[in-house]
């Protein structure tokens, strides 16, 4: 862990550059190292194509991130790390929020070790 989730409705695909925002969110929680192992990140963006904003009435839009993590850091490097990632996401999509009805949303999810099961030789190569 972390692993990095991204929704995102299809109505906004082609300008959302959702390659380059993963690519920022990374640089963030490797920044963070050791906080977060580097051989654990993984993200992934799923496009949606079945939703419903609002009152369905216009073409909104939205963006939701989860940052899975595993229990143990403190309460301070939790609000710094989602701090920093949301202005990221929000400075990905400004120019897109500022042309039309966008949602942006970030929720942080931490697990219990005792929850996880994992088998990783990624790591190796971080050491």
């Amino acid at each position: 862990m972390p692993h990095i989730i991204v929704e995102y409705t299809n109505n906004i695909k082609k300008e959302a550059n959702i390659p380059v925002l993963l690519e920022k969110i990374h640089e963030v929680i490797i920044s963070k190292s050791p906080l977060f192992p580097i051989g654990g990140l993984r993200s992934r963006a799923i496009e949606l194509q079945d939703y419903r904003v609002a009152d369905g009435k216009e073409d909104d839009a939205f963006v939701h991130v989860t940052l899975k993590i595993g229990a143990g850091r403190s309460e301070q490097d939790k609000k710094s790390t989602c701090d920093e990632l949301f202005e990221v996401i929000k400075e990905h999509f400004a120019e897109l929020f500022a042309k039309r009805y966008l949602a942006i949303s970030m929720e942080l999810v931490e697990f219990s070790e005792a929850g996880t099961y994992k088998h990783n030789n990624i790591h190796k190569r971080f050491k």
